[in-house]
């Protein structure tokens, strides 16, 4: 199992790295095919994380828990949108509620990092194109999503695209959990046993469509039903071996 980020420095240039205890092994971008080592090492505390891959495409599918569907039919097709890529943010970000927002949530979530070009792709391949898995909020605005014929605002705004602060590679996906905390309250707990899409479906239905490329990122959905956030609260995920994404809510 192995652990990468990306980080910007003190003098504001950017890299990326292998999470070696309280250290980074600096490596060479783009490290999907390998991981090779530039020979700098970096303390962790000296660096800021940011999102640990830069997607071209994020794909988020909704409704994909029974216990967050909470009795409704589950959809057939699924549900699937995007976000924009202008919605991206990382550990330590704030989350911004944009002006006229009245209800906001957040979405605890196992995201899928595309490690490989697919398209029209198998079960296997695509569960072979998976290069590693972060933990993700799609945070989400539910007056708008109610309201609006798209959930381009409701889960487009800015920052409302978090994910981080890892992505861990070498972990079978039955055995991923995810955990919503809110001012240190658990209010979400699921398990990717628990998707009515499993993983490997996903990517699989998604490639069918579009081309997935390398550092692409799948949400997967969200369990549960996670409580109104406000300023000042603090937020995190946690998602197995992925670590810890933390955010304060402004």
């Amino acid at each position: 199992m192995a652990n990468y980020v990306r980080f910007e420095r003190k003098d504001g240039s950017r890299g990326a790295g292998q999470v070696e205890g309280q250290s980074i092994r600096v490596i060479e971008e783009p490290f999907w095919a390998s991981a090779t080592a530039t020979g700098e090492r970096l303390a962790l505390e000296a660096v800021r994380l940011l999102p640990p891959c830069e997607p071209r495409s994020i794909v988020c599918v909704g409704l994909n828990y029974s216990s967050h569907l909470n009795g409704r039919p589950v959809p057939d097709p699924p549900t699937l949108f995007f976000k924009p890529l202008s919605s991206i943010a990382g550990p330590g970000d704030d989350i911004l509620l944009p002006t006229g927002a009245t209800h906001v949530e957040p979405e605890g979530e196992i995201v899928i990092v595309i490690g490989r070009k697919l398209k029209n792709a198998t079960r296997e391949e695509a569960l072979g194109g998976i290069f590693g898995y972060t933990a993700g909020n799609d945070v989400s605005e539910r007056a708008w999503q109610r309201s609006d014929g798209q959930w381009w605002r409701a889960k487009g705004s800015d920052t409302f695209g978090l994910f981080g602060p890892t992505i861990v590679t070498g972990i079978e996906y039955p055995t991923l959990e995810v955990v919503t905390r809110v001012n240190g309250i658990q209010v979400q707990h699921g398990g990717a046993t628990e998707l009515i899409r499993d993983i490997p479906e996903i990517v699989r239905y998604v490639s069918s469509v579009m081309t997935l490329l390398p550092g692409d990122i799948i949400y997967t959905g969200t369990p549960g039903e996670p409580p109104r956030i406000n300023t000042g609260d603090s937020v995190e995920i946690e998602v197995t071996g992925a670590g810890v994404l933390r955010n304060g809510v402004m």
